[in-house]
């Protein structure tokens, strides 16, 4: 095993400032440790481009040229488009699809020198909580290969919870950063939405999807944010904001620090064994100068039917791009293009992803709109007071990311509705473009991880990963790793 195996980005960056590591020397490490993975957690590796990118980042720390970033190893989720790896965005529609030019959130992370080694495994058009989705086989959890990695970027969070790389990226439409990074024990952060360019990840419900970084820790993290975010012309959902460093109020002490605990997570539906841990990471929040207040979000429960609403009907309009005319699968045998566009798309297309795209053409049809997804929409409004509500009265609310630790592969494949519940937590915070993340704060059942979720206001990114870094610079939780 490699000293470099769970090193944190910070870490391996100080090696290869003191000469003591090089970018080809770590990229070989990493693209050896996929190699001998049995995770399925990489849908694409091609060595020669990563070295190739390794090589050019030693020749621009050589000349001076290299920021914190440069020469370190990194893995995307395969929702964002790139052009010398396959974008697949975990369908048989797009299996051999490689795209003529790269996402931006790839190309500023590029542009910062950070070397790819490789597209994570990621339910089937980020559809799933569990990336059991994914046309190219589930991902495995490292802490118990029984166990789902969480979705959709379980790809993307197994490998940095395995040591396969120290970073990857993920994007979050209803908590696909945040249940992952939980069910995985790693750090995730979904930034508010907006923050980060959409431009170049492969759609699936365009008011919710946002990008964001997967790390160790949320130092890391802040790293990976500051080269993420930024205004981004091309895409007509950025947000134009002054440039900031997220990691500026890193050890800022979290004296006065009002934590908001909804009573709507920690009632029925929220396992023991997740409760007594997150309740353990509050205490410790609070010997940090801490205090807590209860709050109350309402509508928690109405995010679930909300998201069901909204989600599957911008689906069903983003998704009916791909019918075998323009790019991806074509069906090999059909009478006429009628034939074509339906062979095609029942070919490409898997179980859930149908499935969702049926519910969206349905709220979306003649007849239907105004009492679902009209309805839908203003639901979703109304979370977003209660959000706003609550921030009178705290700086940040907490509680767990998911109800339970990782179940096993094939426990609610027949129950669609069962995965669907798994995401109560972290719907509400999409819904209203909240920032949230997720950092590890012990074992529950099977010594699988559980998470804790940190939502804050709008642009909150910096108090965000300030409060995540005390506790993580107190606790020990982040530093665990699978068979240690």
């Amino acid at each position: 095993m490699s000293a470099a195996q769970f090193a944190t980005l910070k870490h391996l960056s100080e090696l290869l400032a003191s000469g003591k590591a090089s970018a080809v020397e770590l990229a070989q490490d990493s693209l050896a440790r996929i190699d001998a993975s049995d995770l399925n957690a990489f849908i694409d590796v091609r060595p020669e481009v990563s070295l190739a990118q390794a090589k050019a980042a030693d020749a621009a720390r050589a000349a001076g040229q290299g920021g914190a970033l440069t020469g370190l190893p990194i893995a995307h989720k395969d929702i964002f488009v790139t052009k010398d790896f396959r974008s697949t965005a975990g369908s048989k529609m797009l299996a051999d699809y490689v795209s003529p030019f790269d996402a931006t959130v790839v190309e500023r992370l590029a542009a910062a020198g950070m070397v790819t080694v490789g597209k994570t495994n990621c339910d089937e058009f980020a559809m799933g909580s569990s990336n059991e989705n994914s046309a190219f086989g589930a991902v495995k959890n490292p802490w118990d290969v029984a166990a789902i990695a969480g979705g959709s970027s379980g790809g993307s969070a197994a490998a940095v919870a395995a040591g396969l790389v120290s970073a990857a990226t993920g994007t979050d439409t209803g908590g696909s950063i945040r249940q992952p990074a939980a069910l995985c024990g790693i750090t995730g952060i979904k930034p508010t939405y907006g923050r980060v360019s959409r431009y170049g990840m492969i759609a699936y419900a365009s008011s919710l999807d946002q990008g964001g970084p997967m790390a160790r820790t949320a130092e890391d993290c802040a790293l990976l944010l500051n080269a993420m975010a930024g205004f981004d012309m091309r895409d007509s959902t950025s947000l134009e904001r002054p440039v900031e460093d997220f990691s500026r109020d890193l050890n800022q002490p979290l004296q006065g620090l009002r934590i908001g605990l909804p009573k709507e997570y920690f009632g029925a539906g929220l396992s023991s064994d997740v409760a007594a841990c997150v309740q353990a990471a509050i205490k410790q929040f609070e010997t940090l100068g801490a205090t807590v207040v209860e709050i109350t979000l309402p509508r928690t429960e109405l995010s679930i039917p909300a998201y069901y609403v909204v989600a599957p009907a911008e689906a069903s309009s983003n998704l009916s791009r791909f019918d075998g005319v323009r790019y991806g699968h074509r069906a090999s045998e059909y009478k006429d293009l009628q034939d074509m566009y339906k062979k095609t798309r029942a070919e490409g297309f898997g179980a859930e992803v149908k499935r969702r795209i049926m519910v969206g053409a349905y709220v979306l049809s003649h007849g239907y709109y105004d009492a679902y997804y009209l309805q839908a929409q203003k639901i979703r409004r109304l979370i977003a007071d209660d959000f706003q509500t609550a921030f009178a009265d705290c700086d940040v609310i907490m509680g767990p990311v998911a109800p339970t630790v990782a179940w096993n592969i094939g426990d609610k494949a027949d129950d669609p509705v069962a995965n669907y519940l798994a995401d109560i937590y972290t719907l509400s915070a999409s819904l209203a473009g909240l920032p949230g993340m997720s950092i590890p704060v012990g074992f529950g059942n099977g010594q699988r991880p559980v998470g804790l979720q940190i939502i804050g206001n709008y642009f909150s990114e910096a108090r965000l990963l300030n409060v995540a870094h005390q506790y993580q610079s107190a606790t020990d939780w982040h530093t665990k790793t699978p068979g240690a």
